[in-house]
């Protein structure tokens, strides 16, 4: 039996153990073929993936199909997948000018390792900094790689540094993680906000991005921060991963109100596969996890050599401690919720690959036509699935160029 006819049947068993209806087998597979055709004619977006994190990770190729995470290009490939966010991520420090030193260098670092990846696999990828490069990759068979900022930690309390992150591919700026950073609070520290929202500096590196072009990403932050992003920003923001929080009650996804207000700006909320269904207590996976991050300084101040072995006992607690997962279904609901609430112009796909996000049948993306499969069973029309794929980021991301254009 091949690996295609395996992954067919495993995918009907999920199919029939998840789906509500009545559908037959042989009908959600014409469902899967219709949405590999239609991957062919549209462009593929996925807005965040923690990629980068992998490229140092022994036996991890991403020019070569791999077993371990989540994203190498014969995968996207496979899976339909056009183009994609890398993130130059880092985790939150401690607040001193050596602290942001050393955080802006780590930073330079990953651009520079990613500019290097894209320069070895010419005949795969390349690197698109406006949505027009996505589509002519599209046209040379080739993967689009964008890049985005994940906590505008590194940045420091030197703005200008924004615009050397820029000049080497940023094209968006995730303003914290999870914990509070010197320009916001973010929707998961657990020590409660500091700034009640925006610091000064943050309003500051707001009206900076607007200026230049760089689209401005509300996921991670406090509620309080994002309204204030909303009333300062005079650009469309993305939500570059996050779910509906009526959905699923957690503060890293956002409520009604807060989706109706990032369609009022004009801006994309892009569905993440964490975060999608409050899955049952895990307590040993739970206790081992607590374990490496109290060993490691919760990833913080840490050497490279340390980062890495974090990052293999990490990786060690999710291999022994396989989670329960969401699926594809679980997932679309939120796309459902969403375009019922502010119709279907302001939502997208973020799945944060390699950064923890996962579903049952669509655990890396070799598998991402079973979003669009879900999706025509939904009844989502060809011309909706685009929007979704990638037409709604795309309308985001072109109205932050205009607008940067616009105030030279």
């Amino acid at each position: 039996m091949n690996l295609n006819y395996r992954l067919v049947l495993s995918l009907i068993l999920i199919f029939s153990a998840t789906c509500n209806n009545s559908l037959s087998a042989q009908a959600y597979l014409d469902h899967l073929n219709q949405a590999r055709e239609i991957h062919k004619r549209i462009l593929t977006l996925d807005s965040h993936t923690d990629t980068p994190l992998m490229l140092d990770r022994t036996g991890f190729n991403i020019s070569e199909k791999n077993d371990i995470g989540k994203i190498d290009f014969p995968r996207m490939k496979h899976g339909g997948l056009d183009a994609v966010f890398f993130a130059v991520f880092l985790g939150q420090g401690e607040s001193s000018p050596q602290a942001y030193d050393i955080a802006a260098k780590k930073a330079l670092s990953i651009f520079d390792q990613l500019h290097k990846t894209l320069e070895n696999n010419k005949e795969q990828a390349g690197m698109a900094l406006t949505p027009k490069d996505a589509y002519l990759l599209k046209k040379e068979g080739k993967r689009a790689v964008f890049i985005g900022l994940e906590n505008a930690y590194p940045i420091g309390l030197d703005l200008s540094i924004t615009e050397k992150f820029y000049e080497l591919g940023a094209r968006y700026i995730t303003l914290a993680h999870t914990r509070n950073n010197h320009f916001c609070d973010s929707s998961n520290d657990p020590e409660g906000p500091i700034h009640g929202g925006l610091s000064e500096q943050g309003r500051e590196l707001v009206e900076l991005m607007n200026r230049m072009g760089i689209m401005i990403d509300v996921s991670h932050i406090s509620d309080a921060a994002f309204y204030e992003v909303i009333e300062l920003t005079q650009t469309p923001v993305i939500a570059s991963h996050s779910n509906a929080r009526a959905v699923n009650k957690d503060p890293r996804n956002m409520d009604d109100d807060m989706i109706k207000a990032i369609a009022q700006n004009g801006g994309v909320i892009q569905l993440c596969f964490l975060y999608v269904k409050k899955m049952p207590p895990f307590p040993e996976r739970d206790s081992a996890r607590v374990a490496v991050r109290e060993k490691f300084n919760n990833f913080q101040d840490l050497s490279d050599a340390q980062l890495a072995l974090a990052r293999e006992e990490w990786y060690a607690v999710n291999e022994k401690f396989p989670p329960e997962l969401p699926t594809v279904s679980d997932l679309i609901d939120h796309l459902d919720h969403i375009v019922n609430l502010v119709g279907i112009d302001h939502v997208g796909i973020g799945s944060d690959f390699d950064g923890g996000g996962q579903l049952k049948d669509c655990y890396d993306v070799s598998q991402m036509h079973n979003l669009t499969a879900e999706m025509l069973l939904r009844g989502y029309t060809e011309k909706e699935i685009e929007k979704i794929w990638s037409g709604n980021f795309m309308r985001v991301f072109e109205a932050n160029i205009a607008a940067s254009v616009e105030g030279k």
